[in-house]
């Protein structure tokens, strides 16, 4: 029989009747002859809604209390989803992360997932009934802790559990069609991507497109778990994320199809940038700096250093980072200053990242001048910029990442002729 894990995120389950829309249409799965497991997120906005409780109650909560709190939004969506799904006369059993075997690391608030032992999900799913996961959430094996696995990870705990489970693939529903060339609430004309590779989408979301957990792709080309992004307010056929061999080269006749140049653009603006001015122009400065950054456990993305001024032998370091880490880098920089020598720090968090991403610009010259060119004849002026083998990124002034993001998406023809449909989020 076809097993099959379905993820609906908050979107989809943000009140009673959207959880009754969803029974039924996990219901549906199940009489189509497929042995249904859902993972589910918290309703709504309800996990931003209690950090904010918990902020008000204390200005800096301790992470364990925290990720007991937190995680009580995915277990309220899972409950309350069994229930309707009892109420459609379907034998339904809700389970925490840590009952249904999601064993992590102990980091709260950003947990990594080392195992999955789903004896308890296979015996429910063999015994016939619809299985339901608090997604977002595991137990640590040290100390045997509750645990959340980060922002969005609801994503990387179905796709763990599907490949746990061996099911044939993974359904993420959300509040738009499936993946598109770009945010459609930024560009109405985005286009809808039928197939994906796994590396394509890794690039649009360590970028920051929201449709998929960076961690949740990872996952999924690592256990070669297939999946399949759409859309729980219609029945559209969604995306496809996988092997890039396995990625159609040809129509429904047989004729052979032309790789896009660029399969997307994506936008970050969770990022900051720090300058470090006056660094010593010595070898080992540059180590120093970055290992008292790695040791406060905090991922940089983007580097750039200056040529070395002759006259002081004195260079400058820039790079972005998450903008929630800014203030503890900056701490951290500051304690090392006397030691290193440098001669100030500067603070940034009005940038954003815009990304171009396409396995199809390894074989086309001239990518990056169209980009360029796009963004200058837009009047986007350029800080910072990154490469990879399948993506350009550029750091730009924060008020200027949604004229970039239009620009760009223009100027690779990627622009639809309708418009691309959001049906819910709030984008909090």
């Amino acid at each position: 029989m076809t097993r099959v894990v379905q993820k609906f995120g908050g979107s989809s389950v943000a009140d009673a009747d959207s959880i009754k829309r969803v029974a039924k249409r996990v219901l549906a799965t199940k009489q189509s002859g497929k042995d249904v497991c859902v993972v589910i997120s918290a309703m709504g906005d309800t996990t931003d809604e209690l950090m904010d409780l918990a902020l008000q109650v204390s200005p800096i909560p301790k992470p364990r209390e925290l990720d007991m709190l937190l995680t009580t939004g995915e277990r309220q969506s899972a409950a309350l989803l069994a229930m309707a799904l009892a109420d459609l006369g379907v034998e339904a059993r809700s389970y925490t992360g840590s009952q249904a075997g999601v064993i992590t690391t102990g980091k709260h608030g950003d947990a990594r997932i080392i195992d999955i032992t789903p004896g308890r999900v296979t015996t429910a799913l063999d015994e016939g009934s619809i299985v339901i996961v608090a997604g977002f959430q595991g137990v640590a094996q040290d100390t045997k802790d509750i645990t959340t696995l980060g922002r969005g990870a609801s994503d990387t705990t179905a796709v763990a559990l599907a490949a746990a489970v061996g099911a044939d693939y993974c359904e993420i529903y959300t509040d738009v069609d499936g993946i598109f060339t770009a945010d459609p609430r930024i560009v109405s004309a985005a286009s809808q991507v039928p197939e994906i590779s796994y590396e394509e989408m890794m690039e649009m979301a360590a970028s920051g497109a929201k449709v998929l957990h960076l961690r949740c792709v990872e996952y999924a080309r690592r256990e070669n778990v297939q999946v399949h992004v759409r859309s729980s307010f219609s029945d559209r056929p969604g995306t496809w994320v996988k092997d890039l061999k396995d990625i159609a080269t040809t129509d429904k006749d047989g004729n052979p199809m032309e790789q896009a140049i660029i399969s997307g653009v994506a936008h970050d603006r969770g990022e900051a940038k720090i300058t470090i001015v006056g660094v010593p122009d010595k070898v080992g400065e540059a180590a120093r700096i970055f290992d008292a950054i790695a040791a406060s456990g905090i991922n940089i993305d983007m580097i750039v250093q200056n040529q070395s001024r002759v006259s002081t032998s004195r260079t400058d370091i820039s790079f972005t980072l998450p903008k929630t880490e800014g203030r503890n880098a900056m701490q951290k920089l500051n304690e090392i200053q006397p030691e290193v020598g440098f001669e100030e720090l500067l603070f940034d968090d009005q940038i954003g990242k815009v990304s171009i991403v396409g396995v199809g610009m390894k074989s086309h010259p001239g990518v990056t001048a169209r980009f360029f060119r796009a963004l200058a004849d837009a009047e986007v002026n350029l800080d910072m910029i990154s490469t990879s083998e399948i993506r350009i990124s550029v750091v730009v002034d924060a008020e200027a990442v949604d004229r970039a993001v239009r620009a760009a998406h223009t100027a690779f023809g990627l622009d639809a002729e309708g418009e691309a449909v959001v049906y819910a989020g709030t984008g909090r």
